[in-house]
């Protein structure tokens, strides 16, 4: 077998007619390499990747008052002093919205107005995002489901049980250089020796957002569970997760897990742990075929696991049109004939196909991490509106498993 050096980097190619293995490798070396240096550009090694701050009219948004008693807080010098910036504009840090939360939750007339997560008796809400079929939009709304309720008060925990770690990407981690050492939900469900779920939780940079990151090391526990199910092993499969969360359960409002592209036994433990299913849906007739199978093979499966014990049990399961172009007229049937064979299990709001939503993504962002000054104004709050209806949505669905009206 020979190579060539490539002139213009040094490095070796392989022929054509070389073994796969080897060309495959190297080439998942070199992109490796590329996309370290890459994030080594976007965020220096030596600084930590922080979440920029956001208007005073953002905050008031956020938190459902107007943007002049936030004004008249800061004269009467209660609450966080927020940064001044030219124009007279306040700028809050994450940190300060949830101290604003804080403060004005101990004057609110009703409890929770502020602060909307779990109560006494509340359960925690466990959000599985699935979808059988690729580019479907699935990690692009746990990552913008996750963050918004961060934002809105909630504490999230979000799980990256996909093996090709997407949303870990989008909070700073690279699988193959952060987590050498293990470091994934698989460490803690794993048949033999698992450790504490506390030991592989990772903080983010958002406030109330915490992250179990993903890596291809998950994929052990497709391989381990047949082995583990010849041997009759007592600790069921589909029970790990679920038994993993409830060592962390007081900590956390919302969980917001996104599964792989697959129905294997992790989605399978996953889906026995959830409270709450949400299955994102390209208006594609190919897609909506996909999804059928997809949801045959969910039902048969889990009608097995359910005969085993395992609780099938949910306080929602929601259709969400993603990558919606309002303007496509074959969309627009696809759209019109899910809600008519779904109902009211169809989301009324879509996630829009946006310029703004894959640009952001292209720097490991979210909308609400980006500035919006790097779009035209129309394209970011085209974007961002859209994000924030299906969130609310979902939220809303939320305070309703709670027993009580969104905000309530």
């Amino acid at each position: 077998m020979s190579t060539v050096p490539d002139p213009l980097t040094g490095i070796a190619e392989l022929h054509d007619h070389s073994r796969i293995d080897l060309l495959v490798g190297d080439h998942a070396q070199r992109l490796s390499e590329r996309l370290q240096a890459h994030r080594a550009q976007l965020f220096p090694p030596d600084a930590r990747r922080t979440l920029r701050k956001f208007t005073s009219g953002e905050v008031a948004d956020l938190l459902g008052v107007k943007d002049a008693y936030l004004r008249k807080l800061h004269l009467d010098g209660r609450g966080p002093s927020p940064e001044t910036r030219a124009g007279g504009r306040r700028y809050y840090s994450p940190e300060e919205i949830q101290e604003l939360r804080v403060m004005l939750e101990e004057g609110a007339k009703s409890a929770g107005t502020y602060l909307p997560g779990r109560r006494a008796d509340d359960h925690l809400q466990v959000i599985t995002v699935i979808n059988f079929k690729g580019g479907s939009g699935k990690t692009t709304t746990a990552a913008h489901l996750a963050q918004k309720m961060a934002l809105d008060g909630y504490r999230v925990l979000a799980i990256d049980l996909d093996p090709q770690a997407s949303l870990s990407a989008l909070h700073g981690f690279q699988p193959e250089f952060d987590l050498l050492d293990g470091g994934t939900l698989y460490d803690a469900i794993r048949y033999d020796d698992p450790v504490p779920l506390s030991d592989v939780i990772q903080k983010t940079y958002f406030t109330n957002l915490d992250l179990i990151p993903g890596n291809l090391d998950l994929m052990e526990f497709e391989h381990d569970t047949p082995r583990a199910l010849t041997q009759r092993d007592g600790n069921l499969f589909f029970t790990r997760i679920g038994d993993a969360l409830g060592t962390v359960e007081r900590d956390y409002d919302v969980v917001v897990v996104d599964c792989p592209p697959q129905l294997g036994f992790l989605t399978m433990s996953a889906l026995s742990a959830a409270t709450a299913v949400l299955v994102t849906v390209h208006p594609q007739m190919l897609d909506v075929m996909s999804m059928c199978q997809f949801l045959l093979m969910t039902s048969n499966l889990l009608g097995v696991v359910s005969e085993a014990g395992g609780d099938m049990t949910y306080d929602w399961m929601r259709y969400v049109i993603t990558r919606y172009e309002p303007g496509d007229g074959p969309q627009n049937q696809m759209v019109s004939f899910m809600r008519s064979m779904f109902g009211d299990h169809v989301l009324n709001h879509p996630v829009l196909k946006s310029t703004a939503i894959s640009d952001a993504g292209i720097t490991k962002q979210t909308l609400y991490e980006v500035e919006r000054s790097q779009f035209t104004r129309s394209t970011f709050e085209r974007a961002m509106e859209s994000l924030n209806s299906v969130n609310r949505e979902i939220e809303g669905l939320v305070q309703a498993a709670w027993g009580r009206s969104h905000g309530a």
